[in-house]
């Protein structure tokens, strides 16, 4: 009964911190959205890309997150490896410290966290502070996460159970690695991976040596677990995390030999604490970065022989499921008839972005086989509107009640803005392409920067529209109309730097007036069509106002 009570005790506060970390991430992510990419693709050295990815780390908790974020930029262009492989080290450096922090005895935050955060939360209705007090709450969650750590091992410390487990992991390192490896990636976390096993130590539930072989372990399994995540990425990108899995696993295994082999016995002296193991830890991770950053560039060329060939638009539609997801001689219950109308939707999405995704390479390069791949991709768009229309006239409606009747047609109406937003990109962004490649000119560095920060914004509302679509989840509506508004922002205050830069006379920006105003208001439509999902789920919930004009307004004197 006491080994049950453990492990219940043991399970919940483990949970408890992988939520607190997720949490956290999640508040971060909602607070910057986008801004994370224009961050992260400017032109910077190895030393400031290492400090960049540790900087990005210590804010999202998570140096899986800096490496996902990086192999993604990567694989759409706007990194080339050896930059994105310094921000990933730097992302690991970047995580062991937060480890540091976070292993301070801070109970006495955990109040005021709790009364601020908690408060931000529910009584502010602005986004970015809203997501800070999910931050606090996060960070006041993952500190009792880890007294509840400690007191779970209460019970059990003196019982012969755990000194048995400990005394086998200390004597045998490599199980001891191999089983900090698998903590890391079943939790999905390094942080709370290490953050358990430093507790432990703490507490003198587990030898100092047993500890550290654990948490090299973790630094292994932690590098396996943006492998698995970026596992649908295709091209050079997915080398990335391959990369950093293969640095960090020969740095791992050569690190607890030493540890375990070549120092003495005594090296570590009196001061074998949890403290110690967070400062190996660092360590450990520090260490690596400035092995392996001089080299950035050889690393990157080695790895790069293994890359595959790279993918054409042609070849992502065909990743993209294959045929309709609509069967008009079968269209089921109610309840299927929607969740096939969403599989055909998203389908179409999926469409559509990989329409938009490569707008901007085309405005570089001008390669007129990619730019007809993309126009041809618009004819399987409006097969899926066609499947959709088709599937939403042969409904019956009798058994169908209204509010089931209702959502097919906004969906069928989503559809159209879809099949919309890709003529936007064929008939207007794909034209705008030929015609300044046409010319030989190319945009000012300033007006390029503003369309690219736009376009980074409008496919992280993309894949935002997705997850609305899927999850008819309120808040990503609100989000997804608040980013909306933040498009529109920047279309006005990129026409007015444009006309600003005309004025002073740069030539680069007269050359490209034309096409560069074009691009700001096609980026807009299409942006607008694709945020169009949260509208039906605003409204249902009371969320959106009917008009924009002020009402009983004196009319005017004549």
């Amino acid at each position: 009964m006491e080994i049950l009570s453990f492990f219940l005790s043991l399970a919940g506060a483990t949970m408890l911190l992988l939520f607190a970390v997720r949490m956290v991430r999640t508040g971060i992510e909602r607070s910057f959205g986008a801004s994370f990419q224009r961050i992260m693709t400017g032109s910077r050295g190895p030393l400031a890309n290492s400090s960049l990815g540790l900087g990005l780390a210590m804010v999202l908790q998570s140096s899986a997150a800096v490496a996902l974020l990086a192999t993604g930029f990567m694989a759409s262009g706007y990194l080339q490896f050896p930059a994105a492989l310094a921000i990933v080290l730097g992302g690991d450096l970047g995580s062991a410290l937060v480890i540091q922090i976070l292993s301070f005895r801070l109970d006495w935050l955990v109040p005021l966290l709790l009364a601020v955060g908690g408060w931000l939360f529910v009584k502010v209705e602005e986004r970015r502070w809203r997501q800070a007090g999910r931050i606090l709450m996060g960070v006041a969650f993952i500190l009792i996460s880890l007294r509840f750590l400690r007191e779970a091992m209460d019970p059990i410390r003196d019982s012969a159970f755990l000194p048995a487990i400990a005394e086998y992991l200390a004597r045998d390192y490599v199980t001891a690695f191999l089983v900090g490896a698998a903590l890391a990636f079943v939790m999905h976390s390094s942080v709370a991976a290490i953050l358990m096993c430093v507790t432990l130590v703490q507490i003198d539930a587990i030898p100092f040596a047993a500890g550290l072989s654990l948490v090299l372990g973790a630094n292994l399994g932690s590098a396996f677990i943006p492998v698995w995540l970026a596992r649908g990425i295709e091209g050079e990108a997915k080398l990335l995390p391959y990369t950093n899995l293969v640095l960090r696993g020969v740095w791992a295994v050569i690190s607890l030999f030493v540890v375990n082999v070549l120092l003495p016995q005594g090296f570590w002296g009196a001061s074998q604490s949890g403290q110690m193991l967070v400062v190996a830890h660092v360590t450990f991770n520090a260490v690596l970065v400035v092995l392996a950053m001089p080299f950035g560039k050889l690393i990157a060329t080695t790895a790069l022989q293994f890359a595959p060939k790279r993918k054409t638009a042609a070849d992502f539609v065909a990743d993209i499921r294959p045929g309709s997801a609509l069967d008009i001689e079968n269209v089921g219950t109610p309840a299927q008839v929607i969740a096939s109308l969403k599989k055909e939707l998203l389908r179409m999405s999926e469409l559509v972005e990989v329409m938009f995704r490569p707008t901007l390479t085309l405005y570089r390069d001008g390669d007129p086989e990619q730019i007809k791949a993309v126009q041809e991709m618009d004819l399987e768009v409006n097969a899926c509107l066609q499947n959709i229309r088709e599937f939403v006239a042969i409904l019956p409606t009798k058994s169908l009640d209204k509010s089931k009747q209702k959502t097919a047609r906004d969906l069928m109406e989503y559809a159209i803005r879809l099949e919309t937003a890709g003529d936007v990109v064929a008939k207007r962004l794909c034209v705008l392409a030929q015609d300044l490649n046409e010319v030989h000119t190319t945009f000012s560095d300033d007006g390029w920067a503003e369309l690219t920060r736009m376009h980074e914004a409008i496919r992280a509302n993309l894949t935002l529209a997705s997850n609305t679509l899927v999850s008819d989840d309120l808040e990503s509506a609100r989000v997804l109309s608040l980013e909306k508004t933040e498009i529109k922002r920047a279309e006005r205050k990129s026409r007015k730097r444009h006309l600003k830069r005309l004025q002073l006379g740069q030539e680069d920006s007269f050359a490209t007036s034309d096409i560069h105003l074009e691009t700001l208001r096609a980026f807009r439509e299409f942006n607008s069509h694709i945020s169009a999902i949260a509208y039906p789920l605003l409204y249902k919930h009371g969320q959106l106002l009917e008009t924009r004009l002020i009402e009983d307004m004196p009319p005017a004197e004549a």
